[in-house]
């Protein structure tokens, strides 16, 4: 989504940054591990066409794309918060410091009982880097995506109406989250039953469970608070935008 674009989302364990143009070459040397395709049930890509789908998802109104980052001293080592964050420049969004990705998508209610307009909120987490893995990044970087999503909820669904104005959408609501895990994958399983989510159904011919969560149930978890205390949004972008946002 454009909503993203101008903005990173931290807290103490993790940096989640707009999907950029400087951090393709990187997204896209994960993506020939065999591993990884088979885990994001993903076809390799050429490098061309993954700068493509990078610029897609950036202006597409239906997803959020973050690149999960290594946490970064919001205090500026004592000297006070961040006031933004340049892309690509004081090493904090850089290449050496991704670790992964984070991803919304918004699809159409499809489930028995639905009305026009209703949302489900699709989430996917992959953390590629071998040396972040089981040290809780991904379940900081879906916490942290869960809060940035209830907090700029009016925008995000603001932003989907207008998109679909065209196809007669006048109105949206969000009403559940949900995500698909492969049959292998106990880890992520445990992920996000910790978070709340629930098992719905059996696994699908994909080999894929079904994980889903009300949206009423969000803020209801017991790691929210903590989340949100520790949750902060940083201005994000060219110097230009940080000119403009000093001035």
């Amino acid at each position: 989504m454009k909503l993203n674009s101008k903005t990173t989302v931290a807290s103490s364990k993790v940096l989640l940054v707009p999907y950029e143009g400087h951090h393709v070459s990187k997204y896209h040397s994960w993506m020939t591990d065999p591993e990884l395709q088979a885990a994001t049930a993903s076809q390799p890509l050429s490098l061309e066409e993954e700068y493509k789908n990078q610029r897609s998802w950036r202006n597409s109104a239906d997803k959020l794309t973050f690149i999960v980052c290594q946490p970064i001293d919001r205090s500026l080592d004592g000297r006070g918060d961040i006031p933004f964050i340049r892309m690509n420049t004081l090493d904090l969004d850089s290449m050496s410091r991704m670790v992964g990705d984070v991803n919304f998508f918004l699809h159409p209610w499809d489930a028995e009982g639905g009305q026009e307009g209703w949302l489900v909120g699709e989430i996917d987490i992959m953390i590629a880097d071998h040396e972040w893995r089981n040290k809780g990044m991904g379940k900081a970087a879906v916490m942290a995506l869960l809060v940035y999503v209830q907090v700029q909820m009016g925008f995000i669904l603001e932003e989907y109406v207008m998109s679909k104005q065209a196809d007669g959408v006048s109105g949206a609501s969000l009403k559940a989250l949900f995500v698909k895990i492969k049959e292998g994958n106990v880890a992520s399983r445990k992920l996000f039953e910790r978070l709340g989510f629930r098992q719905e159904g059996q696994k699908n011919y994909f080999g894929e469970y079904k994980m889903v969560m009300p949206l009423d149930d969000l803020q209801k978890q017991p790691w929210w608070d903590t989340a949100l205390g520790d949750w902060i949004q940083i201005p994000y972008g060219s110097m230009r935008d940080e000119i403009k946002f000093t001035d």
